[in-house]
């Protein structure tokens, strides 16, 4: 995936999300479904899918396999979709994964940043919609087309939009704050501004404070969650990551980054700015981490802008 943050402690192998939607199966062929791929199964379920012999596809292309009846989709909607994935080599044709296995969600922006494949189907199905997407080495940049790499199919079952996020966390001030560390609320939309140069110890176990507590619903374990964010290292000030300077939130699924935020945002409402110092044994312990030295206190200043 694109995304670029410092507290995931694995890139997901596979798009993933819960499903909906009852539309009756229909074809729709398209540029796509001389691919010889075939998909079985009912929405709301891992499909059954069945490669024809021989060689596999060269050109990239889409298949819709279900139209869909909820909203139409168009260019900028971010979607939640179930996907299940297959290399197709034209030998073993190996499963890679489905989100229907692994049951957590996963979005994807429709935008320039995706392959011309998934952008020109996906305009082609509405919500509650299956999509078929082989995607050959036409799909990648120019300068990999040139490396072996297995063709790639994809069944996307569009489950719905993602709720708009907020712009920043919204609500009252607590005046909570962990000692040793300072958080300046500037107010509006404009980015905290985090201190962590101290001469004072760090706690030894997971310390969460709500500098601004929100309205919203509490955040689950098994939700994904849209955040804006700074990381520094307790004592130095150094800062490590900030999705405020990328100018875009960050968004995964909250069991994929490290057991502090997995522990510390749980349960915190919808909207609110929490600060968070995460000892090493539930951030990246021993192990020197993107510049970040081993057995450092993490300190994160975050602000959760949606969950679902």
């Amino acid at each position: 995936m694109r995304r670029r943050l410092a507290v995931l402690a694995a890139v997901p192998l596979i798009f993933t999300a819960a499903a909906c939607g009852t539309a009756e199966p229909t074809s729709s062929p398209s540029a796509a479904a001389a691919s010889g791929v075939k998909v079985a199964g009912n929405l709301n379920a891992k499909p059954t899918v069945t490669f024809p012999s021989g060689t596999p596809a060269a050109k990239s292309s889409f298949e819709v396999i279900n139209a869909g009846t909820g909203p139409a989709i168009k260019s900028g909607d971010k979607l939640i979709v179930n996907l299940t994935v297959y290399d197709w080599d034209g030998k073993s044709n190996a499963f890679q994964g489905s989100s229907y296995d692994s049951k957590q969600p996963e979005t994807i922006a429709i935008d320039q940043q995706l392959p011309k494949v998934l952008q020109d189907g996906f305009v082609k199905v509405k919500h509650g919609g299956r999509l078929l997407a082989v995607m050959a080495a036409d799909a990648a940049p120019q300068q990999q087309q040139q490396q072996a790499q297995p063709t790639k199919v994809f069944v996307l079952d569009v489950v719905g939009g993602a709720p708009v996020p907020l712009k920043s966390a919204t609500g009252e001030e607590t005046k909570e704050s962990i000692k040793g560390v300072k958080v300046v609320n500037p107010g509006g939309e404009k980015a905290p501004t985090l201190t962590t140069k101290t001469g004072d110890k760090p706690s030894k176990e997971l310390v969460v404070k709500t500098v601004i507590k929100g309205t919203g619903k509490p955040v689950a374990a098994n939700q994904t969650l849209d955040v804006h964010y700074t990381g520094k290292i307790w004592g130095t000030d150094k800062q490590f990551d900030s999705s405020w300077e990328r100018g875009q939130p960050a968004n995964f699924p909250l069991s994929g980054v490290i057991q502090g935020w997995q522990k510390g945002l749980v349960g915190v409402p919808v909207g609110s700015r929490v600060v968070m110092s995460i000892p090493p044994d539930l951030g990246y312990g021993a192990q020197e981490q993107n510049g970040i030295p081993a057995n450092s206190t993490l300190v994160f200043v975050v602000d959760v802008l949606a969950a679902y």
